[in-house]
């Protein structure tokens, strides 16, 4: 019975999306929903492509997570890994071409953002 409920719940609070590109849409709001993915494409795009030094440059970001974002990004085509067969092994992730096209629009976001900020009113202090 609680299963039953619980399964009725989930239905009545699922989104969807009528689009024939639905699969599309959940890959891009698992992406930018994440505020860990975009941490993390942003630190790629800044030079930094090692999984022990993306978790030292994202604050509070665990190895847990780290792992599991890069393995997704991985598979949606923003990132490209590559292993090193070396003792101790290394591993390195670069953007990918979608991966920079993706960069380019988050970072268009931001401009946009700032120009927002710009434009609010300024709030009194009541003098």
């Amino acid at each position: 019975m609680v299963g039953t409920l619980w399964c009725n719940l989930m239905n009545i609070n699922e989104k969807k999306i009528n689009s024939g590109n639905s699969n599309v849409y959940r890959k891009l709001e698992d992406v930018v929903g994440c505020k860990w993915s975009v941490s993390v494409l942003l630190a790629i795009d800044g030079g930094i492509s090692r999984p022990g030094a993306l978790e030292r440059h994202i604050s509070g970001i665990s190895t847990k997570v780290l792992s599991e974002r890069l393995r997704k990004l991985t598979a949606y085509g923003l990132l490209e890994k590559q292993s090193f067969p070396e003792v101790p092994p290394r591993t390195e992730y670069s953007l990918t071409l979608p991966g920079r096209k993706l960069i380019s629009i988050i970072q268009q976001i931001h401009t946009l953002d700032s120009t927002f900020q710009e434009t609010k009113p300024k709030q009194s202090n009541g003098n």
